[in-house]
């Protein structure tokens, strides 16, 4: 099992030992993703196999379910059915339980719903039968102050972005490194990212694909107007602090692209590696990091060379 950023590996052999209880979270606007909760709902009737839901998804699929409470205190692994802003959402739910979280990619390019549809009944036999790797992904923490005081305490799984709002006027965005001044970055904003999520919004700008299991964080400009503002990266020690300067008002600070919250100038966004804090996601021993990179973002299409074309 993955501990302190390892990846490790549950190897199943044969004889399945306890019932893992399993939970699923739905994307409940997309109409593939219920049929597919259907069809799981299926399979493990057919099997033996009881998926336990929460209000909402049991609503939808007109099952019984569960309080957040007790879904959240009996669920081990959870089957997370659509694209990974569905997963995000799962993350966040599961912020402080410990549940496993093993997506099916029912979206667009699917780097955290690594299943895939075709072979989600397989996968779920893996899982049930331990044949499966974990990784704990690292989680952002950011601390928004005013007037020095916490305002809002956030976890990302992806990313934190600092940005201006429509109207088209660059922000100038003090950046400091443990609180030390590293500059003023003149910039549409400015995207910290964990490992995570640098297949994700950090990528559009220009920031390199990092393996979620070495400990770092991303700094990328967005948009900067300068020559000498290119992404960063940054240990997994290091504090990242944001501070707007000017008085140019229409700023907002964004969670995982998901929740935003009203920045001012002045406020100060403290960012670090949780330390305690993560997200531990299941993967197919057959599926790695690469092997998504290379599917995902066509990385490496041209063919190998054999060897007597080498000659």
């Amino acid at each position: 099992m993955r501990k302190n950023g390892k990846v490790g590996q549950f190897a199943g052999g044969g004889k399945r030992q306890r019932m893992k209880k399993l939970g699923m979270i739905v994307n409940a606007h997309k109409p593939e993703a219920i049929a597919m909760a259907r069809r799981l709902l299926q399979w493990g009737r057919d099997r033996g196999v009881s998926f336990l839901l929460p209000h909402l998804e049991a609503s939808i699929l007109t099952a019984a379910g569960l309080s957040d409470e007790e879904w959240l205190g009996t669920v081990e692994v959870a089957i997370v059915v659509g694209g990974d802003g569905t997963f995000l959402r799962a993350a966040r739910y599961v912020l402080d339980a410990g549940t496993l979280l093993y997506g099916i990619n029912l979206g667009h390019l699917g780097f955290l719903s690594s299943g895939k549809p075709d072979s989600a009944e397989e996968d779920l036999e893996n899982i049930l039968n331990d044949r499966y790797n974990i990784l704990e992904r690292r989680l952002l923490h950011c601390v928004l102050y005013r007037d020095g005081a916490p305002l809002h305490t956030l976890y990302a799984l992806n990313d934190i972005v600092l940005s201006k709002n429509a109207i088209a006027r660059l922000l100038h965005i003090e950046v400091r490194f443990d609180d030390r001044f590293f500059g003023i970055l003149p910039a549409d904003g400015v995207i910290v990212s964990s490992p995570t999520g640098s297949t994700a919004y950090a990528l559009s700008a220009g920031g390199p694909i990092i393996p979620p299991h070495l400990d770092s964080m991303l700094l990328a400009p967005l948009c900067a107007h300068t020559l000498y503002s290119r992404p960063l990266m940054a240990a997994a020690t290091d504090r990242i602090s944001l501070i707007p300067r000017g008085s140019y008002r229409d700023i907002t600070l964004t969670q995982d692209g998901q929740l935003g919250y009203e920045v001012l100038p002045g406020d100060r966004m403290d960012i670090e590696l949780d330390r305690d804090k993560g997200i531990h996601t299941i993967a197919m021993p057959n599926r790695t990091f690469l092997d998504l990179v290379q599917e995902k973002l066509g990385w490496g299409q041209s063919r190998a060379i054999s060897e007597s074309e080498k000659e």
